[in-house]
């Protein structure tokens, strides 16, 4: 029984493993949801109305214009989250605080080894390292990622410290083009059921037809994604750690404003762009993944 137990843990673990083949898969899905959708607005539907003389050229302007703009910002963020990595744990990495007992003085040989043996300290056994606070172990990537949110398959890539804030920009800048894409082609698609003579082609109109239906779906399902993450930000949790808490005087929680900037920065020119600034990579230690302070009226006890 045991055996054949062991033997279901290391199929799941293969499984986790083999999902790293569907990289190259999911990148060119995404580009050819975003092909489809383009062709349906600008080509099939938005660019013809900029014809002079025509009483919708103003809209098909307006609509293009900002179609463009929230592309742009869509792929820079996508790509971001896709080549960035979600930070990894230094080679020989060590604690130089005991972060479990709100000590700040650097642990000696002898409270370094209690701490390990009596796991105040956590160690990977599978990347055979020990792991730093809020890192969590990738069985997709098969290594530790610092901060660790979720191994996301449409980004090909996991979401940890280092990319979270272009996620949760890939995130807005989706809803707000799926948004913009379900209002202008909606007239467009009650036409379907609402006049018999519709002009264009029969590949045009299934065109338009399936841009406007995946577009109000992804668009559906990205809001419900995306409030769950701006909840997590003001907690300053992760995916993981909504799971794994245990108490409701979450340590990490600083506020909403400190918990909003070691995610965004404080640098607001930065904020809408997948991008920091020098300043607060260098201020602010939670944007590398390996310092987090604590919250100050919490209970050393407590923890």
């Amino acid at each position: 029984m045991h055996k054949s137990g062991a033997v279901m843990a290391w199929n799941v673990f293969k499984f986790c493993r083999a999902l790293r083949g569907l990289g190259s898969t999911t990148i060119l899905l995404v580009l050819g949801i975003v092909g489809l959708t383009y062709y349906a607005v600008v080509i099939n539907t938005y660019w013809p109305g900029l014809e002079a003389g025509r009483p919708e050229a103003l809209l098909s302007l307006a609509v293009l214009i900002l179609f463009h703009c929230l592309l742009a910002m869509l792929l820079w963020s996508y790509f971001s989250v896709v080549y960035t990595e979600p930070g990894i744990v230094p080679p020989n990495w060590r604690p130089k605080v005991d972060e479990e007992r709100g000590d700040t003085d650097p642990l000696t040989a002898t409270e370094f080894s209690a701490d390990l043996k009596n796991r105040r300290i956590r160690f990977c056994r599978k990347c055979n390292q020990l792991k730093p606070p809020r890192c969590h172990h990738c069985s997709v990537c098969g290594r530790c990622v610092l901060k660790m949110d979720h191994h996301c398959l449409w980004v090909v890539n996991c979401v940890g410290a280092l990319n979270y804030k272009y996620f949760l920009l890939f995130l807005f800048y989706t809803f707000l083009e799926t948004s913009l894409v379900t209002l202008s082609l909606l007239p467009h698609f009650i036409l379907f059921f609402t006049d018999d003579d519709i002009p264009g082609t029969l590949g045009t109109l299934a065109t338009t037809f399936l841009a406007f239906v995946l577009n109000l779906a992804f668009s559906l399902s990205i809001l419900g994604f995306l409030i769950m993450h701006v909840s997590l930000v003001t907690s300053n949790t992760t995916t993981i750690e909504a799971y794994e808490k245990t108490t409701p005087k979450w340590r990490y929680d600083l506020g909403r404003k400190r918990n909003f900037e070691q995610v965004f920065g404080t640098d607001k020119r930065y904020w809408f762009i997948p991008a920091y600034s020098e300043e607060d990579l260098r201020w602010i230690p939670a944007l590398q993944g390996l310092e987090y302070p604590l919250k100050p009226d919490l209970d050393v006890q407590e923890l």
